[in-house]
């Protein structure tokens, strides 16, 4: 079988070989706990701490407010049950919105059922939040805000500045989840004025299994794990040195590559949606045109079950010798037959949601790894849609996803 192409680098990425090689020390010899005193764990504290540095340079922020975690997941957890408890004496109401990822929804419906109010605030059809929206929503018991900084399905980046201009005034924290921002687009935490930051590594080329909550100083926050004194008594339990060595590698890379990357993915991704829009009827771009990420386009296909497009290109064929790896709706929850909650809170139909396929990219694609998947794609989805009993070509999509004519929508299409 011809290198399979892998365009599903939103949900996970290669890990860098020179990440790789930065962990071997970790993982053989060098196998001390950072925990101990002896001079064999604390060469491993010693390189947490540069791993600390190295993310803090990344990010902007001070080394001292970055705390290991497992991944995003957890940070998202910790930043959500962490503040909640720890001002529930304040109040006991977070504004979230109906896009976010479902470590930010989970933990939110948990707490509800422990007591809090969570406001969940509606999005655009190009999944924006409105500031305005969020400050309306803030009273005088809110205790967090929690916006994603790019939807991990969409692509689209949110107001952060914005938000937390208001926030701020508020005196209301604000969380960012920037899993998918981290290592892709800059991200500052002074400039974003966030209080707290979730990151994971294997969204950047990084390990698996490792991650980062950014805490503001003087930010009140529970623990999430409760053990040990690890992480300055914050996270209990014994660090991940190989992960933690590789994901400051990782950072390191990412600073030193990011706007040449940021450069030629944005001309990739732009001719990836051209070459969608030219070549195929009844199509509709997903999250804003312009203020999403540069590795992310996810459409919607009349006629045809995003699913089936997705397995159709991941086996090969005599035509198609090479395997192309794409998702559809949520990677996390791409194997439920529920239409994805991020298109229906752009106000697509159900039948249309089901309809989505994401390409995201890395810096391994090539524009000739994109033309091949799109070759691929255009066969697929001409085969799919001449078996479908309910595709009727031509048929005008508008900006909110509805069918029909006499849509007086501008945007349509």
């Amino acid at each position: 079988m011809d290198k399979a192409i892998f365009f599903d680098n939103a949900a996970t990425t290669r890990t860098d070989p020179e990440v790789l090689e930065s962990m071997k020390e970790w993982q053989g010899d060098n196998f001390g706990s950072p925990a101990t005193l002896y001079a064999f764990g604390s060469q491993a504290k010693q390189a947490i701490e540069q791993a600390r540095q190295q993310l803090a340079d990344l990010i902007g922020a001070d080394q001292k407010d970055i705390f290991f975690t497992s991944g995003a997941t957890e940070s998202n957890n910790w930043a959500i049950k962490g503040v909640a408890e720890a001002l529930a004496e304040k109040g006991r109401h977070i504004i979230t919105d109906q896009a976010e990822h479902h470590s930010i929804l989970m933990p939110c419906r948990y707490l509800e059922k422990k007591g809090w109010e969570i406001t969940y605030l509606p999005v655009d059809a190009y999944g924006l939040v409105n500031p305005s929206d969020v400050e309306q929503a803030i009273r005088e018991d809110t205790v967090l805000v929690s916006i994603v900084h790019a939807n991990h399905e969409i692509g689209t980046i949110q107001p952060i500045e914005e938000i937390a201009s208001i926030t701020r005034e508020k005196g209301v924290y604000l969380h960012v989840n920037a899993a998918q921002s981290v290592g892709h687009i800059p991200v500052d935490v002074t400039a974003l004025s966030c209080d707290l930051l979730s990151l994971s590594g294997h969204k950047f080329y990084g390990p698996k299994g490792v991650g980062a909550l950014y805490i503001r100083r003087g930010v009140r926050i529970d623990p999430l794990l409760h053990g040990g004194g690890q992480e300055k008594k914050r996270r209990a339990g014994t660090h991940n040195v190989p992960g933690i060595v590789g994901l400051g590698k990782a950072a390191v890379m990412a600073r030193k590559n990011l706007d040449a990357e940021i450069e030629r993915l944005s001309a990739l991704r732009d001719h990836i949606i051209e070459q969608l829009e030219k070549n195929m009827d009844d199509i509709r771009l997903n999250g804003h045109r312009t203020h999403r990420l540069p590795n992310n386009v996810n459409i919607s296909i009349e006629g045809i079950e995003g699913e089936s497009i997705m397995l159709s290109l991941s086996y090969p064929t005599a035509e198609n010798a090479r395997p192309v790896f794409i998702s559809t709706g949520s990677a996390c929850v791409s194997g439920t037959l529920e239409p994805s909650h991020i298109l229906l809170a752009l106000g697509l139909p159900a039948e249309l949601a089901h309809g989505s396929v994401r390409f995201s990219l890395s810096r391994h694609d090539t524009r000739e790894d994109a033309d091949y998947a799109l070759k691929a794609l255009f066969e697929v989805a001409d085969r799919l849609r001449s078996m479908s009993p309910v595709y009727k070509r031509g048929a005008k999509q508008c900006a909110t996803g509805k069918s029909g004519e006499g849509c007086d929508c501008e945007a349509a299409s």
